[in-house]
């Protein structure tokens, strides 16, 4: 077992154990890690929901004795089709990393394995949002071949796990990568 204290290394071949698959409902308390992202409860129920119907993949990175460690939504349809259309446009948000396993190559090996299963289904784009001020992620998405499009002024807004409307604004580039 890797003590979750101390950050793993790649020699201690953590990075090989990880399991990539989808989410289970079992799983929704484990994306709220720890209590960090408790008020994306309802958010996390929702888009479990839609992923029943086919609208939403979601995938986490399980490493066996520690949990999930890592997270990705995948929206395939939307009412906003620059997004995602359903068909040939796919829509990438809640991608997570925890801090202790970043750096390491788990944001590279979860994107790689998304954009593999997207071509299989025949889509042919991947969008995002990341945060202006998150440039490490920036630079993952750059160095994976995504490119940025435009800007996105990032108002939304969700209803937490009391019941609360909370309003977010988080300006962001919006980036794009060719599947095909």
């Amino acid at each position: 077992m890797i003590d979750i204290a101390t950050p793993p290394t790649l020699t201690h071949n953590w990075l090989d154990q990880v399991c990539l698959r989808h989410l289970r409902e079992e799983d929704l308390p484990a994306l709220e890690w720890d209590g960090a992202y408790t008020h994306f409860r309802r958010v996390y129920r929702e888009a479990f929901q839609a992923s029943l119907n086919g609208q939403v993949l979601i995938w986490v990175a399980e490493l066996p004795g520690v949990g999930i460690i890592g997270q990705a939504f995948v929206q395939l349809a939307s009412p906003r089709p620059e997004l995602a259309d359903g068909e040939h446009r796919a829509y990438l948000y809640g991608f997570r990393v925890k801090p202790a396993y970043r750096n390491a190559g788990l944001g590279t090996h979860i994107l790689t394995t998304i954009i593999q299963d997207l071509r299989a289904r025949g889509y042919m784009w991947l969008t995002l949002n990341v945060a202006v001020e998150n440039k490490a992620a920036r630079r993952l998405y750059e160095r994976l071949g995504f490119i940025v499009v435009g800007y996105d002024p990032g108002c939304w807004s969700y209803l937490d796990h009391e019941g609360q409307r909370r309003f977010v604004e988080e300006p962001a580039w919006r980036m794009q990568k060719q599947l095909f």
